[in-house]
C-alpha cells in the first residue's frame, strides 16, 4: 500500500507526460481527503484510504482526457459555496467571482436608500451568481433566475437548495419570462454565452461544457443584443445593468448599448488579469 506523497508524485509524473497541470490531480486528490475528514497535508505519509484510493484510480483516467474536475467530483465551488455541476450547466469561473463582487459594490452604492432589490440573473446556468448575491447582499428581497435549459434550471434549484437560499426560477428565452410576468427589476445581471461560433475552446471546455452556454452567434454579443433591446420591459426606472462580457467586447459592447439605451452610465471595469471583463450599466443615475 503506498501513502499520500507517493501517490502524488506518480501524479506529478503523469501530468507531466501528458501536459496537464498538476495542480489538477492535487485538487482532486485533496477533494476526495476532504469528503472523508482526512487532512491530506497531515497525513502524507500515512497510507492512502483505500475508498480515496479507488476513487482516484477511478478519476485519473477521465483526467487524462481533459475532463474537467468539476464533473468527475460532482461539484465545484463559486465564491466559497458548493455548487453541483455537470455536463447541463457551465462550470463556474473565477472571473465571475468578481463580477459579484462589483455588484455587490456598485449596488450598495447605487442603491443606498434602497433595502428592498429585486434582482434577476439571466440565463443563471448552476445558479451560482444568485445562489452568491443573496448569501451576501441582505438588501436583496426578491431574485430570479431564467434560463431556456430545463435541465440547468434542474442543477439551479438543487443549488439553491444546498446553500438554503430562495430563488424564483423562470423556464425561457433569456428575458421573456420576466417580461411575461411583467417583474420590474432594480438589477438586471447576465453573464451570457458570448464565445464567437467560430472560436476554438480548449478541449476540457470543448468536449465536455454545453454548447448552449458558450456560444453567443457569429459576433459573440447575440445574447448583449437581446438583453439590451427588450431591457425597457424589464426595468425600474432607476435600475442598474451588470454584464461579464468577452475581453475584447468592450467597444461594441458600449455601442450596443448606445443603440439601445439613452440616460446611462457605462463602465467596464478589468479583471485580476487587467482585461475588460465586467461592465456595469447605470440607468438614469441622479
Amino acid at each position: 500500500m503506498s501513502n499520500y506523497r507517493f501517490l502524488l508524485n506518480n501524479s506529478y509524473e503523469l501530468a507531466e507526460k501528458h501536459n496537464i497541470s498538476f495542480e489538477t490531480f492535487r485538487l482532486f486528490l485533496f477533494e476526495l481527503c476532504n469528503e472523508k475528514n482526512i487532512d491530506l497535508f497531515l497525513e502524507m505519509e500515512n497510507e492512502v484510504d483505500l475508498e480515496v484510493l479507488a476513487k482516484f484510480e477511478n478519476g485519473v483516467p477521465r483526467l487524462l482526457n481533459h475532463e474537467p474536475l468539476g464533473h468527475i467530483l460532482g461539484y465545484s465551488y463559486f465564491n466559497g459555496n458548493k455548487l453541483i455541476v455537470n455536463n447541463d450547466v457551465l462550470i463556474p469561473r473565477y472571473e465571475t467571482e468578481e463580477l459579484v463582487m462589483n455588484i455587490l459594490i456598485e449596488s450598495d452604492n447605487y442603491f443606498k436608500e434602497n433595502k428592498d432589490l429585486t434582482v434577476s440573473d439571466i440565463g443563471s446556468g448552476s445558479g451560482a451568481i444568485a445562489i452568491s448575491l443573496l448569501k451576501e447582499e441582505n438588501k436583496i428581497k426578491k431574485m430570479y433566475a431564467t434560463d431556456i435549459s430545463e435541465k440547468a434550471l434542474e442543477v439551479a434549484k438543487k443549488n439553491a437548495e444546498l446553500n438554503e437560499v430562495d430563488i424564483e426560477f423562470l423556464l425561457g428565452d433569456m428575458l421573456q419570462p420576466l417580461i411575461e410576468k411583467n417583474i420590474k427589476l432594480d438589477i438586471l445581471i447576465s453573464n451570457p454565452p458570448y464565445i464567437p461560433e467560430k472560436e476554438d475552446l480548449d478541449v476540457s471546455v470543448k468536449n465536455f461544457e454545453p454548447k448552449i452556454a458558450l456560444f453567443g452567434g457569429d459576433d459573440g454579443l447575440a445574447y448583449y443584443r437581446s438583453i439590451l433591446s427588450n431591457a425597457y420591459k424589464v426595468l425600474k426606472t432607476k435600475a442598474m445593468i451588470c454584464f461579464e462580457i468577452g475581453y475584447n467586447q468592450k467597444e461594441s459592447l458600449e455601442k450596443l448599448t448606445n443603440e439601445y439605451l439613452k440616460n446611462y452610465e457605462f463602465n467596464c471595469i478589468k479583471d485580476i488579469n487587467g482585461k475588460d471583463r465586467i461592465v456595469i450599466i447605470k440607468l438614469n443615475k441622479e
